[in-house]
C-alpha cells in the first residue's frame, strides 16, 4: 500500500512505545461510506476553508507495528474528545468491552 493511511490511534503511547505496535480505527474520506452505519463522519476543514468528509470506520480496528512502517502523525493531528468518544463508542458497540 501507498500514499499515507491515517489511523485514528486508541492505545495509550506507552504500550505503543514499547511495542512499536499501535492499535486503532482506519480512516478514510471514500464517499462509499456515507451509508456504512459503523463509519463515524468526522469532517474536516480543507486548506482553502471548505469542510471535507472523512469516516473513521469503526468496524475494522487494525494493529500495526509503526516503526517497521515508518508512521509518523497524521497532519490533523488529533480528533476532538467527543469524536474520540464517538469512535470508541462505536467500537465498543460491536465487541462489547464494556457493559452499555
Amino acid at each position: 500500500m501507498r500514499d499515507m493511511r491515517p489511523m485514528l490511534v486508541l492505545s495509550p503511547k506507552a504500550f505503543n512505545a514499547r511495542t512499536s505496535i499501535v492499535i486503532g480505527l482506519p480512516m478514510t474520506s471514500s464517499l462509499s461510506n456515507l451509508g456504512n452505519p459503523f463509519a463515524l463522519e468526522v469532517p474536516r476543514e480543507t486548506s482553502k476553508g471548505t469542510r471535507e468528509p472523512s469516516f473513521v470506520l469503526c468496524h475494522q480496528p487494525k494493529s500495526v507495528d509503526w516503526r517497521q512502517r515508518r508512521a509518523s502523525p497524521h497532519p490533523w493531528k488529533s480528533l476532538t474528545n467527543a469524536q474520540l468518544a464517538a469512535a470508541c463508542e462505536g467500537l465498543n458497540d460491536i465487541v462489547g468491552l464494556t457493559g452499555s
